[in-house]
């Protein structure tokens, strides 16, 4: 399969369909991502190597048009100079560098038809993997909390005794305890911040007031 039907196929990809159908669908998604990454990589390798022939094929033309110029120049000097032979030979050249000129013409229509070509697999295939990224993250955020919820259930049912419901009351309550030492913390450090805001304005007022006093002094 070639590059450009390798990353179709990316692009074509349902990701919510593979999701449903993979049964591990974190490591699936890893892999398509992995997958898009190296043919992102390789788009953009082909993108630029398809921009810089198509630059060389732009010289190649305006060189050749540079010869025609050149070539009727010389026919138009053979003429003043009465030489046909010469002119007509000169002529011969600039009507091959025209042929090869709309050979050249051709060349660059078709290279700049690539590149765009390959421009736009790359943006549909960068889309894709933000896509995928996405998803990715979703889903094992969603993992995650699944399997909290199970853990959860299995702890409660683990539960069948009053040392057990004892023991978990008394981890709630650590807990809790925690959160609201916690909160206090942030309280106080909100707190420390207004105090030190306060002890910067009362230096400046003191700063202040001593300027004003020795003022009046000198004034005396």
């Amino acid at each position: 399969m070639g590059l450009m039907e390798r990353v179709s196929a990316l692009v074509r990809a349902n990701l919510n369909d593979l999701i449903d159908k993979a049964e591990d669908p974190e490591k699936m998604l890893k892999q398509v991502i992995l997958d898009m990454e190296n043919q992102l990589i390789q788009v953009k390798t082909q993108v630029a190597i398809a921009i810089a022939d198509e630059h060389l094929l732009a010289r190649k033309q305006s060189e050749n048009e540079a010869k025609v110029t050149e070539w009727m120049r010389k026919a138009e000097m053979a003429v003043d100079k009465n030489d046909d032979p010469l002119a007509r030979a000169a002529l011969e050249r600039a009507d091959s560098c025209r042929q090869i000129g709309r050979a050249l013409d051709q060349q660059v229509a078709d290279q700049k038809t690539q590149v765009e070509s390959l421009r736009t697999a790359y943006r549909k295939l960068e889309d894709k993997l933000a896509e995928a990224r996405a998803k990715c993250d979703l889903l094992i955020a969603q993992h995650r909390r699944s399997r909290a919820v199970r853990k959860a259930a299995e702890a409660g049912m683990a539960i069948r005794s009053d040392r057990h419901s004892a023991t978990f009351e008394r981890m709630r309550r650590k807990v809790h305890h925690g959160e609201a030492v916690s909160v206090a913390t942030a309280e106080l450090a909100a707190d420390n911040i207004d105090e030190r805001f306060d002890l910067l304005e009362r230096d400046d007022r003191i700063d202040q007031l001593l300027a004003d006093l020795k003022a009046r002094k000198r004034a005396v």
